[in-house]
């Protein structure tokens, strides 16, 4: 069971951008790695795009799970997990991490902020926290 990506982004109008995000892609050869990675953003991007406002989601694509969370202020959350990782879980997590990013980074940032704007670091810790189920405390 593995979590391949963690991304926090903003659904707004007319179109969805990243917020921030962290990735696993140690699994993946070397050379693979950074375009698996753009794969899992444009992904992550394209789900948010095509779900509505309140809504939870998890899509299959290739071998993975993608799981979607948008809120009804726009925020949202993907995790894209391998097919064996539970669903439940991975809802537990995007709550966990929407509700403490909406705390930490003003909704007046969410529209015109990027990876590079936004500070939040919490991302990253929750991946590997979360990496293998149940997660190492």
């Amino acid at each position: 069971m593995r979590l391949y990506s963690l991304s926090v982004l903003y659904k707004g109008d007319p179109k969805v951008h990243l917020l921030k995000a962290a990735y696993d892609v140690s699994t993946f050869n070397f050379f693979q790695r950074s375009s698996v990675q753009e794969f899992m953003t444009f992904t992550s991007q394209l789900i948010v795009e095509r779900s509505e406002l309140g809504s939870r989601a998890s899509v299959k694509e290739q071998e993975y799970l993608c799981h979607v969370y948008v809120r009804n202020d726009g925020l949202a959350g993907v995790v894209i997990a391998d097919n064996e990782y539970p669903q439940r879980v991975c809802f537990t997590l995007l709550d966990k991490v929407l509700d403490e990013f909406s705390r930490q980074v003003s909704k007046i940032d969410w529209p015109s902020g990027s990876p590079a704007t936004i500070s939040y670091a919490a991302l990253d810790g929750y991946l590997s926290k979360y990496q293998v189920w149940p997660p190492r405390v």
